[in-house]
């Protein structure tokens, strides 16, 4: 692990009052620019609290005069008293009044003048006493900000990026949302961090790709870097509605009563047929990857099956290939904020990766060790870079086995055919559990035991030649670590962590914003097997990802399927299986029918990235190894969750 500065947690006994005392006795500078990091040196009790309304430009909800979203700032009073300018943490979010933020779903709350009395979750109360102003900005056609909310579309990223520009002097901000008096930001040097959760981390993904002068570095956690990869994937259906049904959860009052254009335009936009369309080209940040000037701070559960391990891969692929300084944290849980899976060592990380991206210490955070990665709960590992080197794909072959319906995986080129049946009741939980019987309802291939470790690291595809029985057909792949494993429990309500009474705290507070949160602990379970990687398509869209077509039942296609990265270590004794099937109950909706699908081995492979590539993975599957074991039933988590539909950060 890389080597930590000391981390002092704050507790009930470190008020304000103290943090006020200590201001007296310490310059600004040295505040500023210790080696070990900024000091809370600052009172958060006397800090400054105001709202501006920033201009953004647009008139989403055609009322005749410019959307105005509402900003509201928390900001140590000392340095403005002393003309000292400091830089900016923020979070844009939709949430701030719907839904609430984080594991205790926190929403804003207001004194009798309009300030923000509480303002979710711990970043200000953390940050601001280090010399740091933290800003909240509610989305356009959230809480108080005019506008319409157009998810991830042009009205969303302006909310967020107008503010930046209204921090660097480029921007108009006034002190109501309807008056004429300007506000300035004179207290800031422009120098601006955004960080969030889910949708709030997707926007900061967007802003960056616009390039915006003034935003330093990122923080996106849990987040979508391609809006069309939140709904489909190849065309098949990840959920039952469309971004005009967020749309709606998260408008205010006044949204609604005046948005019934932007909720049409979402409507016409984004058909059920998963084909590829302008509003989708709109809301793919990936493709705008080279005008990130901000570095990254990328956060992620590898089970996450809300916002979808599909959102890393070609979005971290796109910011190295753009020479973007980056970090990434890839744990065992799905949909969590890292604060409640790795509290201490998290918001110690964070507090060194603002202070080196925002204040410019030379803490050394960048030249420490780019990838953190949990193997068991609460035990991680970190790698150089990542993809580690030395990663390379190798592409392994299915193949029949001496049982009918339980093949091999190897590499050597397969032949002949295998068959199964869409059931769109099962899933990936259903076909590993029976991966040494043959059922009717998947194909399945597994490695020998293996003989040492193997990890992969990336992202892996799958391509499939399938003669469908039907005009539609839907298909997954997935790969599985067979053997038993410790693992966390992503498929409970808590994916993956478990909700105490107790309480830490994590900076000073006041009667109406407590730092203090409820502990977690890792929720986990026992299981003979583990999916670690899985993609999905339509089978219409074998000629092309943004268009589908009918089949023709009896005909031969090939497809090629995209599988979310991961990072895992398939552990010597253990196996590796490729599944091949069709709906994925509870992740991807069915077709129109039940097709039945025959896939032609011999052109059937996954190409999968390990660490050593095709060399290692013929080391761990040849020489002396334990016996394959009888054909039984094996234990997993439960099956995947309903449908989330809501990219939000609260559990």
């Amino acid at each position: 692990m890389p080597k930590r500065t000391r981390f002092t947690t704050w507790r009930p006994l470190a008020t304000a009052a103290t943090a006020a005392l200590l201001a007296t006795l310490l310059t600004p500078a040295a505040a500023q620019a210790t080696p070990s990091g900024s000091e809370p040196v600052y009172s958060y009790e006397d800090a400054i609290r105001e709202a501006v309304w920033v201009d953004t430009g647009l008139d989403g909800d055609r009322d005749g005069r410019t959307d105005r979203v509402a900003v509201d700032i928390v900001r140590p009073r000392e340095t403005a008293r002393q003309g000292r300018k400091v830089p900016v943490i923020m979070d844009a979010s939709p949430y701030y009044s719907c839904c609430g933020r984080g594991n205790e779903s926190q929403k804003k709350t207001y004194d009798a003048q309009g300030r923000v009395a509480q303002m979710p979750l711990y970043y200000d109360n953390y940050f601001v006493p280090r010399g740091y102003a933290f800003v909240g900005v509610d989305l356009a056609g959230t809480n108080r900000s005019d506008g319409c909310v157009d998810v991830g579309g042009r009205s969303d990223i302006q909310s967020a990026k107008a503010v930046v520009d209204w921090l660097n002097g480029r921007a108009k901000a006034y002190t109501t949302r309807t008056g004429t008096t300007r506000a300035q930001a004179g207290w800031t040097n422009g120098r601006t961090g955004m960080i969030g959760k889910s949708w709030d981390g997707t926007i900061a993904n967007g802003v960056a790709a616009t390039g915006v002068k003034g935003l330093k570095t990122i923080v996106p956690i849990s987040a979508i870097s391609s809006w069309y990869d939140y709904y489909f994937q190849q065309g098949a259906p990840l959920y039952d509605s469309g971004p005009e049904w967020l749309s709606d959860y998260v408008d205010s009052p006044d949204a609604r009563a005046k948005c019934a254009a932007v909720q049409q335009k979402l409507v016409d936009g984004a058909p059920r047929t998963g084909d590829w369309t302008p509003l989708w080209a709109e809301r793919d940040y990936v493709k705008a990857a080279r005008k990130v000037r901000a570095s990254v701070f990328l956060i992620h559960g590898m089970q996450d099956l809300n916002v979808r391990m599909k959102h890393v891969g070609p979005w971290w692929d796109a910011l190295a290939k753009n020479g973007v300084e980056r970090k990434i944290w890839l744990s065992q849980t799905g949909h969590v904020d890292p604060f409640d899976f790795r509290r201490g060592a998290w918001v110690e990380t964070l507090h060194r990766w603002f202070d080196h991206e925002l204040m410019g210490i030379d803490n050394g955070i960048d030249r420490e060790p780019m990838a953190d990665i949990e193997r068991v709960p609460g035990q991680w590992d970190t790698s150089r870079v990542w993809p580690p080197s030395g990663t390379r794909t190798a592409t392994l072959r299915p193949d029949r086995g001496t049982q009918a319906g339980v093949g091999t995986l190897g590499l050597h080129r397969g032949h002949g055919t295998a068959s199964f049946t869409d059931d769109p009741k099962l899933s990936e939980t259903d076909w590993a559990a029976r991966i040494d019987k043959p059922t009717p309802e998947k194909a399945g291939f597994v490695t020998r035991p293996l003989t040492r470790d193997l990890r992969m690291s990336g992202s892996s595809e799958v391509t499939v030649t399938a003669t469908p029985s039907t005009p539609t057909a839907h298909l997954s792949a997935v790969l599985v670590d067979l053997g038993p494993a410790t693992i966390r429990d992503y498929a409970d309500a808590g994916e993956g962590i478990t909700t105490l009474t107790d309480r830490t705290c994590w900076g000073p507070s006041t009667p109406a914003d407590s730092s203090c949160f409820k502990e977690t602990k890792a929720k986990t379970a026992d299981v003979d097997y583990t999916v670690v990687s899985r993609g999905w398509a339509d089978l219409g869209n074998h000629a092309s990802d943004h268009k589908g077509s009918p089949l023709t039942p009896g005909k031969r296609y090939t497809i090629t399927l995209d599988l979310a990265a991961t990072d895992h270590v398939v552990p010597k004794g253990h196996r590796l299986a490729l599944i091949v099937a069709g709906t994925d109950q509870g992740l991807i909706d069915p077709p129109a029918d039940k097709p039945k699908l025959t896939l032609d081995l011999s052109r059937t492979s996954a190409r999968v990235p390990f660490t050593g590539g095709a060399t290692a993975f013929a080391r761990a599957t040849t020489g002396a190894a334990t016996a394959t074991p009888d054909a039984t039933f094996l234990d997993g988590v439960r099956e995947p969750r309903t449908t989330h539909r809501v990219p939000e950060g609260a559990q």
